[in-house]
């Protein structure tokens, strides 16, 4: 009896790692076959992009191995997360193909990376405990290398903000490695005193305010990483940060005093920066009304909303648009690029696929409630992914104040594309356990 079960089970375990593989070979095949088709209609269109040709195989090459060792090492992971992460990246290529041909080279050599460390993180621990036994080191580590930009930062383009550490013509933005290490802090700190985060020390009408002692140490690292940010006027960044914070306070504690606070708050310290900082008044000031500086210090969002404009529903075609008119339109704007050239079904699909790495995430994290450090761990990657996809979309549509964080896995941008897929790799090692 105890043999059949097992046998039973064994047969049942196969059958599902069968399944997945299949699931997500099907996956990666059509993404495939979508951004061969788009290169290949981008190609039509501009002869000029005929000669990167080498960008599509270095993606064919990425799914094809990041398909095969994940198969090996996480054989009962979410089939979903690698492909539709693929096709988003494989998305962005194109697209920076078609704007920036040279930066399109850089954000191939950039996938390899990305996907590298993502594999790399099958090999690790699956229990992720490393990333909570070692939570301070961690966090000092990420705020050392952030630091480390007011003395030796750089930035590419030889103005603005110095947010980047270079070395050999190689640039690093510590700011969004700080992202996933903060989410994995905050994950950690907060399981550690959930108990705590639902005790209330007096109350406020019909509210109960908690006791705020123990996230004293909490405020402080938060705080300091705050500071630097604000510092270098890397305000998206810091706005990202503040949201994350907020949010899984919510998730921990499940108090809506948290949201309501951190909402106030949010308010307050915008309201505070419109005064201290220029750079904070004129994207508000642009943002209310854009036109009478449209063809000055507006002229980047006007031009994002033309684009807008011109792609219609099903857009102008790919090649066919003018993104090339908004400045920096391959890495803060390059979702209205796709808007004008892939129209109103463009900017939906990339939405939704989004959309779909978050809800993926969120739902693990429900699954994992009984493991509070991994259940808050999956629920923060998610959070960081749509409150950044969010920014940057609301931005480029002026719903909201440009903020100057790239889209994850579309935008050009080395540092970012390889904190997206390290947060993919968390999502992976996360289900393979449920």
């Amino acid at each position: 009896m105890t043999t059949t079960t097992l046998w039973l089970g064994q047969e049942e375990m196969e059958t599902r790692r069968d399944t997945i593989t299949f699931r997500e070979r099907l996956l990666l095949f059509l993404a495939g076959l979508f951004i061969a088709f788009t290169y290949a209609g981008l190609t039509l269109a501009r002869n000029s992009a005929a000669g990167l040709l080498w960008i599509v195989v270095v993606w064919l090459g990425c799914a094809v191995v990041g398909h095969v060792i994940l198969n090996r090492r996480l054989p009962h992971r979410d089939p979903l997360l690698f492909p539709v992460a693929m096709l988003i990246a494989g998305w962005g290529l194109i697209l920076i193909t078609r704007l920036e041909p040279f930066f399109a080279s850089r954000q191939a050599m950039w996938l390899i990376v990305s996907v590298a460390a993502m594999l790399g993180l099958a090999f690790a621990p699956r229990h992720l405990r490393w990333l909570s036994s070692y939570r301070y080191l961690w966090l000092f580590g990420g705020l050392g290398l952030l630091a480390l930009t007011i003395l030796i930062g750089s930035n590419p383009s030889g103005a603005g903000p110095r947010l980047w550490i270079g070395f050999a013509d190689i640039y690093i933005q510590p700011s969004e490695l700080l992202k996933v290490i903060l989410v994995a802090f905050l994950a950690s700190y907060l399981a550690d005193h959930q108990s705590l985060l639902s005790a209330h020390s007096f109350t406020i009408g019909s509210l109960r305010v908690p006791s705020l002692g123990f996230l004293v140490p909490l405020l402080i690292m938060w705080g300091f990483c705050l500071i630097i940010l604000l510092w270098q006027r890397d305000l998206g960044t810091a706005t990202l940060f503040f949201m994350v914070f907020i949010l899984m306070l919510y998730i921990a504690s499940g108090r809506v005093i948290y949201l309501i606070g951190g909402g106030g708050l949010l308010l307050l310290v915008g309201a505070v920066a419109y005064q201290l900082f220029d750079v904070v008044r004129q994207r508000v000031d642009i943002w209310y009304n854009p036109w009478p500086e449209a063809q000055n210090r507006a002229y980047q969002i006007v031009q994002s909303l033309l684009a807008f404009a011109a792609g219609g529903v099903f857009g102008q075609g790919v090649g066919q648009g003018s993104p090339s008119y908004i400045p920096v339109v391959h890495s803060d704007f390059v979702f209205a690029a796709l808007a004008e050239e892939w129209g109103l079904l463009g900017t939906l699909a990339i939405t939704v696929c989004i959309a779909l790495l978050v809800v993926r995430g969120l739902r693990l994290a429900v699954t994992l409630h009984q493991r509070p450090f991994h259940a808050l761990l999956a629920a923060g990657v998610s959070i960081s992914l749509a409150v950044q996809s969010l920014l940057i979309m609301g931005g480029a549509l002026k719903l909201i104040p440009l903020t100057g964080v790239t889209l994850p896995f579309l935008s050009y941008g080395g540092s970012s594309l390889l904190v997206s897929f390290l947060m993919i790799g968390i999502l992976l090692m996360l289900s393979e356990d449920v």
